[in-house]
């Protein structure tokens, strides 16, 4: 008994520890739920996961315990007063009877509480169920709105899944009992079955049969999702067998359930056999045997003719998935029309062809300005802001605590003190100081601003790399920043966080992160403040774990000063009839939510940019309250929401293949496209789509435009571009730029292998390579200008060790014409014979840009600085330097001929 006491006491720890974990969780999140004024949303969410658990617990514990109270009437005789002999490995059902019938209830609530989570699991599928809409297009097999795929569909699968595992386990459970207690059993004659657990087992059997009737007719919808035939959802076979099969097999699954019934009241287990072997048969002959005949003999000889229409269907539903079908399409002629006049035209686009790659501008901010160790630079994004009038693509990069880095990781310095980051960098694409290095409009601590934008709410509490928690406005000061040998600090003044001043939620918080220091410090102050879930991906998933969170959150610096993360979230699905899959997304995907994340206080909001869209609607439905219209967002944010690269990248490269519109091309993949291949770091890679703020051929202004090229399967030369725009009132919307077919138009590879095959620049190369030092070449980037194309690839040079990359060249191709010098501006000075009016010069040296008088001043000073750098390199021994400064010497002498008045 003692045994038994022990094991009734790890039963009720079994549940109640975990129970009690997750209340606690369950609490601190109604906390931060109601700190962030989303209150309706966690009762949602709870109460649908409440209910859904408990309900999927009591038909768990309901069937499978009703059903082994049942098998009392089912127990055979005592097999050592009827002679009959028995399994020698079976305890004496005499011994295991009391034990049954003691823990039967326990077993039944310990087995209904672990597949409660199969309802649980389903509580995002029921609430989009409960608040279903419409797409507006059929599929064209059945007839059926989108949306019952989308919304009704996936709750069906999920109730199927739950009864066949009740069923089951029910069905193993009460056999096990009847074995037990010898309702089965094994005689000199055979096996013995008693006439109770005979029927028990049939009618089980039965229902369970008529569950997987009703799976075929739900696995026949799910021929919409096949991946088996010439292209995705049901192919030729799908629809001409193995759908004639699934309902076959619907009247032969319940024939077999029928004849299940009907053998209870007959002897023996003839019928249910029969009925079994024609449900196992008809599986074999119906659902594999048949359809393969199909596909070898009816639609292998001529594939296409049979597949054509089911081809057009996963053409139209996978350009409907995936907004494809939104794509305007335009010619571009490729013309080779570029002159200094024409760039002077467009000389917005020339100031905004972005020098600085992600990676060297990372590594370059990280060694200029994150100025003590604990500061990091987690990613550098582009943007678009109006400066002077202008517009001008920028980089932004906020400088986030790193605890990982922290000088020394005690709990009070990563929780109390180091609380933190502060400010950001901000600078120019294109604009570099003499030494290479990047040019920045903010910088420093405090941030310093050399222009309108600036920072005036520098802390960073919200960021892209946070702890799990810190405890503000507290006793102990929080650091703000470092000013030189001293410390600057503060005390929280914001409203983010939930309040931990009193005793019990101390109590609460420090279960929750399992941290004792919490309950015992003596830091605490009735305002005490705890901000957790400071991730800015994590923070709006937790609020809207129905949508996919983008995985390249952006800062913009808003008119006030303030930082405010920026984040696009998507509504996907699996469900949509005849789409083809992307890995890891689904087969649909949209953009309708923008969120903003306020890196001080952590307010989010949730913007909705496409109300019609038929999932983010039932959403909206299901939570009142969580979405705020696109007007609703203050102006100086929406001016900077853009067309996500993520987005982007997978309808491009979908359409790389789904341009394809007729069954018979798209079959024979005869104008298939690919992204260009370009190398990095001394390998290839597909070349990621790029901001950039350019004039779209025929129409009026620029605008911030992602844009992306594309080349024919296995060649190298560019077939077309598509650009994504991002300014009102087009944002949102795909145009394709396609270039005539019988005209050869150098792709990225084609331009990088002319490059390699320079000879000054192939030599310059080398050269740079030596000594410790890397050449890093940066991604091409393909300019349209009017109705031409512009190459341009910046190269920068970094020592092995320190990586502080810097921009020495940039090199531009157009036509036939190669051409490498220390700035844009003197580069296409080199291809074009004068100065563009957009390219800026390169800025004396550790002071900002300035624009030259003139073409032969430039030029002058150029001889002048090349002729001293070579006197300095000769003096040093240097020969080879001093040979590459008298041929730069000797190219500034000429340009300053040519442009001399005459």
């Amino acid at each position: 008994m003692a045994r038994l006491g022990v094991l009734g006491v790890m039963v009720v720890l079994f549940l109640v520890l975990p129970l009690g974990r997750q209340l606690v969780e369950l609490y601190t999140d109604w906390l931060w739920f109601h700190e962030l004024g989303y209150p309706g949303v966690f009762s949602k969410i709870v109460s649908a996961k409440v209910v859904l658990g408990l309900g999927a617990g009591l038909v768990v514990f309901l069937v499978l315990y009703l059903n082994l109270l049942a098998t009392r009437r089912g127990h055979g005789p005592h097999l050592e007063l009827a002679g009959e002999e028995d399994l020698p490995q079976l305890p004496s059902w005499a011994i295991a009877e009391p034990l049954y019938r003691k823990f039967r209830l326990p077993a039944a609530l310990v087995i209904a509480f672990l597949l409660s989570g199969q309802g649980t699991a389903h509580w995002e599928t029921v609430i989009r169920y409960w608040h279903a809409g419409t797409f507006g297009m059929a599929d064209p097999l059945f007839g059926r709105d989108v949306g019952f795929y989308v919304f009704t569909y996936p709750i069906l699968l999920g109730v199927l899944q739950f009864l066949t595992l009740v069923l089951s386990v029910t069905l193993a459970a009460v056999a096990a009992v009847y074995v037990l207690s010898r309702g089965i059993r094994l005689a000199a004659t055979g096996l013995v079955i008693s006439p109770w657990a005979k029927g028990h087992l049939l009618g089980l059997g039965a229902a369970f049969l008529l569950v997987k009737a009703w799976g075929y007719s739900l696995e026949a919808f799910g021929l919409l999702f096949s991946a088996g035939g010439a292209s995705f959802g049901a192919s030729y076979a799908d629809v001409n067998a193995r759908l004639p099969a699934l309902y076959a097999m619907i009247g032969l699954a319940g024939l077999a359930a029928v004849l299940c019934l009907f053998q209870m009241t007959r002897p023996g287990l003839r019928f249910a056999f029969v009925g079994l072997a024609l449900w196992i048969g008809g599986g074999l002959l119906g659902l594999a045997a048949y359809p393969a005949v199909v596909q070898r003999l009816r639609v292998a000889p001529n594939e296409i003719v049979a597949e054509r229409p089911f081809i057009e269907r996963t053409i139209a539903a996978t350009n409907r998935a995936y907004g494809l079908d939104r794509i305007e399409s335009r010619p571009f002629p490729a013309e080779e029309n570029l002159t200094a006049a024409v760039l002077r035209k467009n000389d917005t686009t020339i100031k905004n062809i972005r020098l600085w790659e992600h990676r060297p501008a990372l590594d370059s901010y990280g060694q200029l300005q994150e100025i003590r160790t604990y500061y990091k630079f987690v990613d550098v994004d582009n943007d678009r802001y109006t400066l002077d009038g202008e517009s001008r693509q920028l980089m932004l990069s906020v400088r986030e605590l790193s605890h990982a880095h922290l000088p020394s990781r005690i709990w009070i310095n990563e929780h109390l003190v180091y609380t933190h980051g502060y400010g950001a960098v901000v600078g120019p694409v294109n604009r570099v100081t003499r030494e290479g290095l990047p040019e920045f409009f903010i910088k420093d601590i405090p941030p310093v601003s050399t222009g309108s934008l600036e920072v005036t709410r520098p802390e960073v509490y919200f960021g892209e790399v946070a702890n799990a928690y810190v405890l503000v406005k507290m006793r102990a000061p929080e650091l703000n920043y470092p000013q030189g040998d001293q410390n600057v600090y503060t005390t929280y003044a914001g409203t983010g966080g939930v309040g931990i001043g009193s005793l019990w939620r101390r109590i609460v918080f420090a279960a929750r992160f399992a941290e004792v220091k919490i309950l015992l410090s003596d830091d605490f102050t009735p305002e005490s403040r705890i901000l957790y879930h400071r991730q800015v991906a994590e923070r709006v998933q937790k609020i809207a774990p129905f949508l996919r969170v983008d995985r390249d959150p952006y800062p913009v610096v808003t008119a006030g000063g303030r930082i405010v993360w920026l984040v696009d979230a998507y509504t996907t699905t699996s469900h949509f009839p005849y789409s083809q899959p992307t890995a890891g997304v689904g087969n649909y995907i949209r953009n309708p939510v923008k969120v903003s994340v306020d890196a001080y206080d952590g307010t989010v909001n949730l913007y909705v940019v496409e109300p019609d869209e038929p999932m983010v609607a039932a959403y909206a439905r299901a939570f009142p309250g969580l979405f705020r219209p696109f007007s609703a967002m203050p102006e100086d944010l929406r001016a900077h929401i853009r067309y996500p690269q993520d987005l982007f990248g997978i309808q491009a490269r979908m359409y790389a293949q789904y341009h394809m519109l007729d069954p018979q091309v798209f079959y024979n993949k005869e104008d298939l496209w690919t992204v260009p291949i370009r190398k990095t770091e001394g390998r290839d890679a597909e070349m990621e789509p790029y901001y950039t703020i350019m004039r779209l051929p025929a129409e009026r202004r620029e605008e911030f435009i992602l844009l992306l090229p594309f080349t024919p399967v296995r060649r190298d030369n560019m077939i077309a571009w598509l650009a994504a725009r991002s300014d009102p009132p087009h944002y949102g919307k795909l145009v394709l730029y396609e270039f005539p077919k019988g005209k050869l138009v150098f792709g990225p590879r084609q331009v990088e292998a002319r490059i390699d095959q320079d000879a000054f620049i192939s030599q310059q190369l080398s050269l740079w390579s030596q000594a410790g030092s890397q050449v890093i070449r940066g991604g091409l980037l393909a300019i349209p200008i009017e109705e031409s194309l512009l190459y341009v690839q910046p190269l920068y040079l970094a020592a092995q060790r320190g990586r502080l990359p810097e921009l020495k060249r940039v090199i531009t191709a157009y036509g036939n014409r190669i051409a490498m010098d220390e700035t844009l501006e003197a580069a296409l000075q080199q291809l074009f014979g004068a100065r563009p009016a957009g390219a800026e010069p390169a800025p004396a040296a550790g002071g900002p840009a300035v624009s030259a008088p003139g073409v032969p001043t430039r030029a002058a000073a150029e001889a002048l600085e090349h002729f001293n750098r070579a006197r300095e390199r000769f003096g040093r021994g240097d020969f080879t330097g001093f040979g590459e400064e008298l041929k730069q010497l000797e190219e500034a002498l000429r340009r300053l001929q040519a442009e001399a008045p005459r």
